[in-house]
């Protein structure tokens, strides 16, 4: 479970004057729960990411994840945290030119104790689950860009982590694989009972989130799936911050 408690976050971007990134946020998403967390350029949601992530730490507030406390981890601690504790999934795919999707999949293992044949047989069944078990051997450039997502989804996934982080997946994405990757997320949040945290501007995200809500000007506002039509237009296509 992902609890946060008051979670400030303030910049100071000149004299006397400070932009409240996140200020004062309390929100939690449960085991097998998948959120997702729409906002205006701005809005502070890429900051929040890096604060959930242990790259940034609170002015104030708490995070947890499951049991632990996570707002004042060592560099150290925090470096651990993401490689076993945390799956991020990002817009921008880094998968390494050259390389299978197998062991692509399994680079983030590889930082573990686990040799190479180990994490094989660890991402094997995750990409076979992700509808790519005839596509293993597959380099990058022999994969479209769905296929790409998949590999990076069981790379965040291989480490069995205790919350998900997905920051835009869907933005590179063309319709039918958006909806696709969506589909994959939150069938796998349900089935492995994983707390998802989906930042995005895709309004098809709202259909397949258990909850939706609204970052602006780092506070949260509910949002239900009806709204948005309304909620698609006020939003800006680019996150700047």
């Amino acid at each position: 479970m992902l609890e946060l408690r008051e979670l400030v976050k303030h910049y100071n971007v000149g004299e006397g004057e400070r932009v409240r990134a996140v200020d004062g946020l309390t929100m939690s998403v449960a085991a097998g729960e998948l959120v997702a967390l729409y906002g205006p350029s701005g809005s502070g949601k890429s900051t929040l990411l890096m604060l959930i992530a242990a790259l940034l730490r609170p002015d104030g507030g708490t995070i947890r994840v499951g049991d632990r406390e996570i707002s004042s981890l060592s560099e150290h601690d925090g470096a651990r945290y993401r490689l076993r504790d945390l799956g991020f999934i990002r817009q921008s795919v880094s998968l390494v030119p050259g390389v299978s999707a197998l062991d692509n999949a399994a680079l983030k293992l590889l930082g573990t104790d686990l040799n190479r044949r180990q994490a094989h047989r660890r991402v094997s069944p995750l990409l076979e689950q992700l509808g790519l078990g005839g596509r293993l051997h597959h380099c990058p450039d022999q994969l479209s860009m769905g296929e790409r997502q998949r590999v990076m989804i069981a790379r965040a996934l291989s480490t069995g982590p205790k919350l998900v982080l997905a920051d835009e997946p869907t933005g590179s994405l063309d319709s039918r694989r958006g909806r696709e990757v969506l589909e994959l997320l939150a069938a796998i949040c349900h089935e492995r009972l994983i707390p998802v945290l989906l930042v995005t501007h895709d309004p098809r995200a709202a259909t397949f989130a258990d909850r939706a809500h609204v970052l602006h000007d780092g506070r949260l506002v509910d949002h239900e799936p009806a709204l948005d039509s309304a909620l698609d237009s006020a939003l800006d296509p680019v996150e700047t911050r």
